[in-house]
């Protein structure tokens, strides 16, 4: 039924919904459920601090029921359920939950373990004293009011906040269609990451990430990896992994107990323990015999093992099945100018950089204001004590006040305000004493007034103003980081748990690799039968043999002038007989496309050059720091080859270094990088993907390069055939000419060529070599038992071969005291390439 006088309209329901929940999702949004990014707090959390400042609840005076706190607060400023405003309350109070607690509570407030906090009736409180520096200066119009809900008084529609409290406390809300989570952090980092955006605006977000190390949590625990804290950090989204502290202790009967001492953000501490016993009854973890939680204020959950048992075992059990391990998904939300706005950590300081810049503007042209007041009233007052008997003889002669006003502005330049304060004047501030304390109020008040305009007229004086405030605050308030940020298992440097040792590399025909400690091969006398270096399939055979130390970087080229890097210890490692792991596993090569050489390098420097050479005589130098990017999977392009040519070795140089090529005839061309006397480069340096220029020019049509070596003038070289025969010289007897030549014999080969080079090494008298046949035979021998021999000789047998055996490869082992020195010196010995 309605009335005549109700006027009735007709409208679509699905418009009026519409309608009606945007308003209702706005409302949520902005005055419920988001924190504003200049103060950090949400409506209700501001009209609590604001109503116990009014109430006078200061961290200096005594304690008050938190009823009546939650009274006044629902009466002028909340018009909701009382439950919301306590709940809020106690939050704000809890240790667990605020890295700096806002209130001070006394009574019962909960506890980590989930208890709910008393009655409000029960419980008091205060304001801790960093919740004042929020509050301070709000009288001086350095914020808006607004009316409250039923326009009987005025409330903050944000606070002053000389501190950032949204970084340092977080907070968290669900909005509609949004929500915010937005851990705290350590007060320190994120004033120096304000005063550094203060003095650099143009900072950037990497930079902040290294002053703000990550959240820093009120229950302390550690946090794995900085993925997710570079991500929020860089984006405003980004997942934490947290976990718990816990340690091991040694009981009385010789058992071992786990001891957790700290458990992560916003985990409930007797649902924890509740769930690891839970796991115990189910047997999905062994090893635990009992479990007690020992804690009072402070965390402490003992886990005692069973006899035998291995801590580090049940320990990470418990981080995979528990919330001993738990995951905070951060999202930088917050309102800015009355808008939800997901920002990165930059964004979010600058707000508040803005605010405080706003808030000291203002402060500040409101104590101008009150100082020039000041100093024009006391203007009047020395005006009038310059003529005092005369404003006596005036105010005497005055029938009333009225008209003592009157004349005394008539006969002097004094305003209204002035002479009104002058006829205040009592009897006692006419002496000399009291007109000495006018003039040096005045003097200071010129002073304040000139420092007050300085402010106001220069932003670097008014930044200031702000950066000293903050340091103050930093001083005051800052403490040293609860959360420990640890590496994640990913970024863990493999090198601080794999030993530097040398080993030897392997590589079949077939596509086989193994690593294999250097220590597994014993020493043997020129001549030796040799062990059995490597298992192979059949019709496999060891095609590539190298020596590295586990901590270099394997720098692999490619048959088709690809270049790749892996660390030396990522090889796949195995016993010297066993057969190896696909090739495939390890890199990442095109059909028909193999391995030519290998180089150990402990990093990619631009003062050593790379050379590779082809098989068709063509070598291309380039910096070794152009090759920094073949780390990544897949590699890069290391040189550009004519069609049908392939790279056959690759050697690094200082760019000062001699070169020899050696082809597989048994011809040597010996050359430098530059002239020794001119300095004039001989051999220059190219881009990464360009071709070369010739190294060698060869007699016959049938002969190839087949390997290239850096002279070493302290060294000698070493040049072996299949027939397992080798010669070792001088490099001076390789005589010095011109790149592009064809050389001269460096062994004498038969003519019919049915044996051919193998390699060439350069050598040291320290040095072992390691021989290695197409059967899978190795030998391993001192250098200084193969006798010196002419260069274009037979050479000298290097090992004993067995029927329709071949020598296939050598390589020199990386096991000597050069080694041993260079790794206590935290170099890398200089190591050959593969041949």
């Amino acid at each position: 039924m309605y009335t005549a006088n109700e006027k009735l309209s007709t409208a679509n329901i699905t418009d009026i919904m519409q309608s009606a929940y945007i308003e209702y999702s706005m409302s949520v949004i902005v005055s419920r459920a988001l924190p504003d990014a200049r103060d950090g707090l949400k409506p209700v959390q501001r009209r609590i601090l604001y109503a116990m400042m009014r109430e006078g609840l200061l961290h200096n005076r005594a304690y008050d029921k938190c009823a009546g706190v939650v009274g006044e607060v629902l009466k002028n400023y909340h018009p909701h359920g009382d439950s919301s405003v306590y709940d809020t309350l106690v939050r704000m109070a809890q240790t667990w939950v605020m890295r700096y607690p806002l209130i001070d509570p006394q009574g019962n407030f909960g506890s980590v373990e989930g208890d709910p906090p008393a009655a409000y009736r029960y419980t008091e409180c205060r304001l801790n004293s960093i919740a004042e520096e929020l509050l301070a200066d709000i009288d001086e119009d350095t914020v808006d009011f607004k009316a409250n809900y039923k326009e009987s008084t005025t409330e903050p529609t944000v606070l002053p906040a000389a501190l950032p409290n949204l970084l340092m406390n977080g907070s968290t809300g669900i909005a509609v269609g949004m929500t915010t989570n937005i851990p705290p952090h350590n007060l320190r980092e994120i004033i120096d990451a304000t005063i550094a955006i203060i003095d650099r605006p143009s900072i950037t977000v990497d930079e902040l990430c290294g002053i703000i190390t990550g959240p820093d949590f009120p229950t302390g625990g550690t946090i794995s990896g900085r993925e997710g804290i570079l991500s929020y950090l860089k984006t405003g989204k980004g997942i934490v992994r947290i976990r718990g502290k816990a340690h091991t202790e040694d009981t009385k009967t010789g058992m071992e107990q786990i001891i957790i001492t700290e458990i992560p953000y916003n985990v409930n501490r007797a649902t924890l323990v509740t769930r690891i016993a839970e796991l115990v009854t189910e047997k999905e973890i062994d090893g635990i015999r009992d479990i007690r939680d020992e804690s009072d204020e402070n965390t402490r959950v003992v886990i005692e093992l069973k006899r035998g048992e291995q801590a580090k075992v049940v320990i990470n059990q418990l981080y995979q099945k528990t919330a001993l391990e738990s995951s905070f998904g951060v999202t930088l939300l917050a309102l800015d100018k009355s808008r939800p706005k997901q920002m990165n950590i930059k964004e979010l300081i600058e707000c508040y950089i803005e605010h405080r810049r706003d808030v000291i503007t203002r402060r500040t042209k409101f104590r101008l204001k009150q100082a020039e007041d000041r100093a024009h009233i006391l203007e009047g007052y020395i005006i009038a004590l310059d003529n005092l008997d005369d404003f006596v003889k005036i105010i005497r002669a005055s029938a009333n006040r009225e008209e003592a006003k009157v004349k005394l502005m008539a006969k002097y330049p004094l305003s209204e305000r002035q002479t009104d304060a002058i006829l205040e004047l009592r009897l006692y501030q006419l002496t000399g004493l009291e007109r000495g304390k006018i003039e040096a109020e005045y003097a200071e008040l010129m002073t304040l007034i000139a420092e007050l305009r300085l402010i106001l007229e220069s932003e670097a004086r008014l930044l200031e103003v702000i950066k000293t405030e903050l340091l103050a605050g930093r001083e005051k308030y800052g403490d040293n980081r609860k959360t420990q940020i640890i590496a994640a298992a990913g970024d863990f440097r493999m090198e601080d748990v794999i030993p530097n040792e040398g080993c030897v590399i392997t590589v079949s025909h077939l596509g086989f690799i193994k690593r294999t400690p250097v220590a597994e091969y014993r020493s043997q006398k020129r001549g030796g039968k040799g062990v059995i270096g490597a298992e192979t399939y059949e019709d496999d055979f060891v095609e590539r043999l190298f020596t590295a130390s586990t901590h270099d970087y394997l720098l692999v080229l490619t048959t088709l002038g690809k270049c790749l890097a892996q660390k030396v210890y990522d090889v796949p490692e195995g016993a010297r007989t066993a057969k190896g792991k696909s090739v495939a596993s390890f890199l990442r090569l095109a059909d028909g496309e193999k391995i030519a050489a290998m180089l150990c390098v402990k990093d990619f420097t631009n003062d050593l050059f790379l050379v590779m050479a082809t098989k068709s005589g063509v070598i291309k130098k380039s910096l070794l720091s152009d090759y920094t990017n073949s780390v990544r999977e897949g590699g890069i392009i290391g040189i550009n080859l004519s069609e049908g040519d392939t790279v056959i070795g690759t050697v690094i140089t200082t760019g000062n270094d001699e070169l020899i090529l050696v082809s597989h005839q048994g011809l040597a061309v010996r050359f430098r990088e530059r002239d020794a006397e001119t300095g004039e480069e001989l051999f220059r340096a190219t881009g990464r993907a360009t071709g070369g220029v010739t190294g060698m020019r060869f007699k016959l049509a049938s002969d190839y390069l087949q390997a290239i070596e850096v002279v070493d003038h302290t060294s000698k070289f070493l040049v072996a055939s299949e027939a397992g025969l080798g010669v070792r010289t001088r490099f001076e007897d390789y005589r010095l000419i011109n790149r592009g030549g064809s050389g001269v014999w460096a062994i004498d080969l038969p003519e019919d060529g049915s044996v051919k080079l193998v390699g060439a090494l350069s050598v040291k008298d320290t040095d072992e070599i390691m021989l290695l046949t197409v059967k899978g035979q190795s030998v391993r021998c001192p250098v200084n038992t193969i006798r010196e021999v002419n260069r274009g000789g037979k050479g000298v047998k290097l090992l004993t071969l067995a029927e329709g055996d071949k020598l296939m490869s050598i390589a020199r082992v990386v096991e000597t005291s050069e080694e041993l020195d260079a790794a206590a010196a935290g170099t890398t010995p200089p190591i050959p390439p593969a041949t």
